[in-house]
């Protein structure tokens, strides 16, 4: 690795940290920890699925293209994370998250926030895309305090997601 990517890495490492509310018990840990679940996968298909059960026709358009979308996603994820292969922060909160992907770079849960968001913000309604453009980088950040992510995974997966939200609108 030459000495300008250590330096990165380095510095990549140092601002995470400084982020990093893990090990802090009060208000600031439990917003990071209930935002960085926020953004789990199962959450969403599950928001996905009674979208589809119960929603209008409307809702059932918006309901499969984000499945869709969230299934390419994940799979673009995979691909990039078992290429790279970058080691998770060492630490104790998320063991979930390290024992089903050890692999942190991109994050999965900023590419699939940010997506959501961009699909909102194309397809509508509009307060949804509000929201979803506010909670996204919440999210990211979350990830990156809980000390599961670095700040470039977080970074990285943000302008993945944001990158496949906006070619999914010009298909849709």
């Amino acid at each position: 690795m030459s000495t300008v990517s250590s330096k990165m890495l380095e510095l990549d490492s140092r601002w995470s940290e400084q982020l990093r509310v893990a090990e802090r018990p009060g208000v600031l840990r439990t917003l990071a920890a209930f935002l960085a679940h926020s953004g789990d996968s199962w959450f969403w298909a599950a928001g996905i699925v009674l979208a589809w059960l119960a929603g209008s026709p409307y809702w059932k358009i918006r309901a499969l293209v984000s499945g869709l979308c969230i299934l390419l996603l994940a799979v673009l994820v995979v691909i990039i994370k078992f290429t790279v292969r970058r080691r998770r922060p060492e630490g104790e909160w998320g063991s979930v998250y390290r024992n089903t992907d050890p692999h942190s770079f991109p994050s999965g849960h900023a590419a699939r926030a940010m997506m959501l968001a961009f699909l909102a913000a194309g397809l509508g309604p509009a307060w949804l895309a509000g929201l979803l453009l506010v909670w996204a980088p919440l999210v990211s950040l979350a990830r990156v305090a809980m000390g599961v992510h670095y700040l470039s995974d977080v970074l990285a997966g943000m302008i993945l997601g944001g990158i496949v939200g906006a070619g999914v609108i010009q298909f849709v």
